[in-house]
């Protein structure tokens, strides 16, 4: 096997936008040959409010990620995320006109283009026609039709749908910053490429993508997509009562959220404090982390609780046999997992896309934060699209990319803590 054409996935995200440029390596696994991040001041929620300032952010992440890997970025497989997304069920039918010959492709792409051809709601337009199982007259739970023998084929689908002006923004936004899409996916679907195994989505999972502004949900059964929702609560609200509860400003309330916050408040002592550097010659404020905490805890409580019902109103509750994986940036908050565990008496787990990886990778690449955008990746490759036109220069790069063993989340974390004190003396006046 030899290496893969070079694939850029641009996460278009609440709180930051992150370009990966990655191949696939003569081994299956990914090559990430370089990422760039920048903060996201254009996005909330997942929808673009402001056109020029989620430009000059991804102008800004594709520069850094241009740098670093070396790759003349021309072609992007965008994320598409936000609290306009939808689902909805339905079953469709072709009849064929012969026997005598097998069901093919042709049928199959057939019967899905005839799904794009449904009347949506106005403003609304189809973004994923997902098959989860076929119908061959009238025999049912058929997962590969072709090569069979019938007349009516019939299929259910899982139909994802979202507002045409919010993907259209997007695509304004990428057409601006010089770049060409080539495929939109959605984005929980590309973080469950990089974080579920085969064997979770058989056995049954929930894949939860607590982001920025949103968190996405994705529930797989038999290796078929069953169900997804989006909440509109992400980590940015949790960050916002961090800075009501603490009157604080937000840019400490965020340095609070990741260095010091947990998701329980029984397992912060009393009488832990952390001093925030005061404004304009104030005084420093001390902050209880014990207090801190049951601020992060009473909204993630919530969020879960949304996700709780999202998992029970699907229908298969009790079919999820591997539990619940939780990825994206609000995963990485201490604790989050015993959390879940205790409202929903699910397993749980946080979801890294290591397992993809090849061994020497950028550090960053192995946080849940970038699963999206390591998924989007892997969506491309799996598609190879021939119209690519990411290039390598000539010349090839000569400062080598910071590599890193396989890390686990504990170790993320004791670094963020011991670390985290340099992060408010830069503030001091």
């Amino acid at each position: 096997m030899e290496t893969s054409e070079i694939i850029v996935g641009l996460d278009i995200g609440t709180t930051k936008i992150a370009a990966i440029v990655g191949r696939q390596s003569q081994y299956g696994k990914i090559e990430i040959l370089g990422y760039g991040s920048a903060e996201s001041i254009g996005v909330k929620r997942g929808v673009v409010i402001n056109i020029d300032n989620t430009v000059e952010s991804i102008k800004a992440a594709v520069k850094e990620a241009e740098a670093k890997s070396g790759v003349n970025i021309k072609c992007i497989n965008v994320g598409i995320a936000g609290q306009h997304i939808k689902s909805l069920q339905h079953r469709g039918s072709i009849i064929r006109s012969t026997t005598h010959q097998e069901i093919n492709q042709d049928d199959i792409n057939r019967l899905i283009d005839d799904m794009y051809r449904l009347v949506m709601q106005p403003g609304e337009e189809i973004i994923h026609v997902i098959p989860q199982e076929y119908i061959v007259d009238k025999e049912a739970g058929i997962r590969k039709p072709i090569g069979m023998a019938g007349v009516c084929l019939e299929a259910n689908f899982h139909i994802i749908t979202g507002l045409v002006s919010a993907v259209q923004n997007i695509n304004r936004c990428v057409d601006r910053a010089g770049l060409e899409i080539v495929d939109q996916i959605l984005e929980p679907l590309a973080s469950a490429d990089a974080v579920l195994s085969d064997e979770e989505k058989e056995a049954g999972v929930v894949l939860v993508d607590i982001g920025g502004g949103t968190t996405d949900i994705a529930i797989f059964q038999d290796d078929i997509i069953r169900h997804t929702a989006v909440i509109p609560l992400g980590g940015d609200i949790i960050t916002e009562d961090i800075k009501e509860g603490c009157t604080i400003i937000k840019k400490n309330a965020e340095k609070l959220k990741v260095l010091y916050g947990s998701a329980l408040a029984s397992e912060s002592k009393a009488d832990e404090f952390v001093s925030i550097p005061g404004l304009q010659g104030r005084p420093a404020k001390e902050i209880s982390l014990k207090n801190l905490a049951s601020i992060i805890e009473a909204r993630i409580s919530e969020i879960i609780e949304y996700v709780y019902n999202e998992i029970r109103s699907s229908g298969y509750e009790r079919k999820l046999i591997a539990g619940i994986v939780l990825t994206g940036g609000g995963a990485q908050l201490k604790n989050i997992v015993q959390l879940t565990e205790f409202l929903t008496g699910m397993d749980t787990r946080i979801g890294y896309p290591n397992h993809h990886l090849a061994e020497n990778v950028p550090e960053a690449m192995a946080l849940p934060m970038y699963a999206t955008g390591v998924g989007l990746v892997i969506r491309g490759l799996a598609k190879q699209p021939h119209n690519v036109q990411n290039t390598e220069p000539e010349k090839p790069k000569e400062e080598p990319i910071q590599t890193h063993s396989k890390k686990t989340g504990g170790s993320f974390f004791d670094s963020l803590f011991k670390k985290g004190k340099h992060f408010f003396d830069d503030d001091v006046n």
